[in-house]
């Protein structure tokens, strides 16, 4: 199953009602991304431009796109991003057809 990275910024007053009352997010998602077809692997709180994310298993990039939106939709997150991931054999593949792709770079 394909999977995704999910990076998500809270807004200030999420992160206000999950200083009053911690909750565990990724147990708070995973019954959507398992009616999706999915599986939670794992996550993690971040430093930076997102504050969490996570590692979802998504059948396909309709169920990812339709987690992200559902999430983007909710009001507590004032960004959201999806992220495609590919195994280190698919990057060796991708790289190898792009070899032999025929692409020719503009002449300056």
């Amino acid at each position: 199953m394909p999977l995704y990275m999910l990076q998500v910024a809270y807004t200030p007053d999420s992160w206000a009602k999950q200083v009053k009352s911690a909750e565990n997010r990724l147990e708070a998602i995973r019954p959507a991304v398992e009616k999706l077809g999915g599986q939670v692997e794992g996550g993690w709180y971040t430093f930076g431009d997102y504050d969490i994310m996570a590692l979802l298993n998504m059948p396909d990039n309709v169920s990812a796109a339709a987690f992200a939106i559902a999430a983007a939709a909710g009001g507590a997150c004032k960004a959201v991003k999806t992220t495609p991931l590919m195994t280190v054999e698919e990057g060796m593949s991708a790289l190898r057809k792009a070899g032999g792709a025929g692409y020719r770079a503009p002449s300056t």
